[in-house]
């Protein structure tokens, strides 16, 4: 069976294990607990290790969905999970603090999955914040990684079409690459 393994990052509240949910054809797992950082983000629980889900493409193909959790003192589960991983959803809050920092730090971290595989970038929260614009990430992106090739998409996490345009639009950058790299 084929198998392909999505990882979905992104800060604390920005939709990873809404976004999971929505498009698993399985119940999902999630390990969540208690939020003990109300003051960075007010949500009364947070994944701890992982959330997981699956979409079958097929009898015999399926994508994995795992979502990290999105406080760095998690970043343990981050190094175990992104090692089978061909592509990545990162997901930004709009209305965080200071969201750009927020999609360049994870970038950063998981620009290996960019290397080897595919990335797409999903703006959330842009009903509460509507600034700054795609435009802006994408702008911000190629100042700082200027052979990076990463959408970018505003989406709501429990729209399960925009969800799967961004997954179709990965896995055709995931294919793309495989192709011309002779994977």
């Amino acid at each position: 069976m084929a198998e392909h393994v999505i990882l979905v990052v992104g800060p604390m509240g920005a939709g990873k294990t809404t976004a999971i949910a929505t498009l698993s054809d399985i119940e999902t797992v999630k390990t969540e607990a208690t939020n003990t950082e109300r003051s960075v983000v007010d949500k009364a629980t947070t994944t701890v290790a992982l959330d997981y889900g699956e979409i079958a493409l097929g009898p015999s193909e399926k994508i994995r969905l795992y979502g990290v959790p999105g406080q760095k003192r998690f970043d343990f589960m981050w190094q175990i999970l992104k090692a089978r991983a061909v592509g990545m959803l990162v997901l930004v809050k709009n209305d965080a603090e200071d969201p750009k920092a927020d999609l360049l730090d994870f970038f950063e971290e998981f620009k290996e999955i960019h290397d080897r595989g595919g990335v797409i970038v999903g703006i959330t929260h842009t009903d509460v914040q509507p600034f700054p614009s795609p435009v802006d990430y994408q702008q911000l992106l190629a100042q700082h990684y200027p052979a990076a090739i990463a959408p970018v998409f505003t989406i709501d996490p429990r729209n399960r079409g925009q969800l799967v345009t961004m997954l179709s639009v990965l896995a055709a950058s995931v294919d793309s690459r495989a192709m011309f790299s002779g994977r």
